[in-house]
């Protein structure tokens, strides 16, 4: 009889993996996309001061212009962890968070394509320390963009590990596969086998061992 092959994984342990891979990678992902476009240009800035003094630039940053980018950025990379690390309603939990980030942050990229995101000139006006200086802001839409489809991952991300986090495995599967399982009691240890008497034959082979040793077996 030829031997049978070896159980296959089951299906659902992994679709299981998938799916955790998928989220994480989409929630990182969107991390690092936030706080890449957090530290890039998101408007330009062009203070128009009394004569004689010229015009000035300035350039707003993301971070600048909507700071929340660049929380929602870290949180969502500490959330890709997070997914790994805790199971159930804690993963749930992390779940949500990182559905709210995204929303957030695709909420602020929004704004900021469509132009309606409030950018606050007094702030620039008071650091050239003129009240009266006329500012014109011409937003930017390349990052904004950035931050709209880091938005869109982070919520496809938190949907998917609420919907279906509390199949997938976590960190501790392993740890718990190898140690002895919770409200089990260990198995008893087999008893020792009772040392055999000792003969002839035996007294035998223990002089040529100890002439091969160099020691002399009748002392």
């Amino acid at each position: 009889m030829s031997g049978s092959a070896p159980p296959a994984t089951p299906p659902t342990a992994s679709r299981a993996r998938r799916e955790l891979t998928v989220a994480v990678g989409l929630c990182a992902l969107s991390g690092g996309l936030a706080l890449s476009a957090s530290g890039e240009r998101w408007a330009d800035v062009t203070v128009v001061r009394e004569p004689p003094l010229p015009p000035t630039a300035e350039v707003l940053t993301g971070s600048q212009a909507a700071p929340l980018v660049a929380a929602c950025g870290l949180l969502l990379l500490a959330a890709a962890v997070a997914v790994i690390a805790v199971r159930g309603a804690g993963r749930v939990v992390v779940g949500l968070l990182v559905a709210v980030s995204g929303g957030v942050l695709g909420w602020s990229g929004l704004r900021a394509v469509t132009g309606s995101l409030d950018l606050d000139a007094t702030g620039v006006t008071s650091e050239v320390g003129l009240g009266q200086a006329q500012v014109s802001i011409d937003p930017v839409a390349t990052w904004p963009a950035v931050a709209l489809v880091a938005g869109v991952l982070g919520v496809l991300s938190g949907a998917l590990v609420v919907l279906r986090g509390r199949d997938w495995p976590g960190m501790g599967r392993r740890y718990e596969r190898t140690g002895q399982p919770a409200g089990t009691t260990a198995a008893p240890a087999r008893p020792a086998r009772p040392a055999r008497p000792e003969t002839d034959e035996d007294r035998h082979q223990a002089a040529w061992k100890a002439l091969d040793r160099g020691d002399d077996p009748t002392v």
